[in-house]
């Protein structure tokens, strides 16, 4: 039972940015978006994905945290991956220019963060 529930798991981190990544996105999501909302989601994406690495990052430090990782956030990392892939295309299509360079946004791990 171990053994399929972690062949399943692996062939779900497998996918990544292959072309199966592609079913995670709806393909006219962006079609209606002009470059000022595709710079917008650019950011968006860029922070959502950084978040989601952060969050499988960590999940992976504890005990049985990779099972976590997998199971929690990586579609939704993957989706996102996607969509800023999808993205990424739609704003290069459209001869779109960023009004300032877009930076990953640093994320902090909660256990760092200042307590209220």
């Amino acid at each position: 039972m171990l053994i399929a529930v972690g062949l399943m798991l692996g062939g779900c981190a497998g996918v990544g940015d292959s072309f199966a990544s592609g079913a995670f996105v709806d393909p006219a999501k962006y079609d209606q978006f002009d470059c000022s909302k595709l710079e917008a989601e650019r950011k968006a994406l860029s922070a959502r994905t950084a978040e989601l690495q952060g969050l499988i990052s960590k999940a992976q430090t504890g005990t049985g945290g990779a099972v976590v990782g997998e199971m929690v956030y990586r579609n939704d990392y993957i989706s996102a991956r996607a969509s800023a892939k999808q993205v990424e295309e739609y704003f290069a299509r459209n001869k779109c220019v960023a009004t300032e360079a877009a930076a990953p946004t640093p994320v902090v791990p909660p256990a760092t963060r200042a307590k209220r």
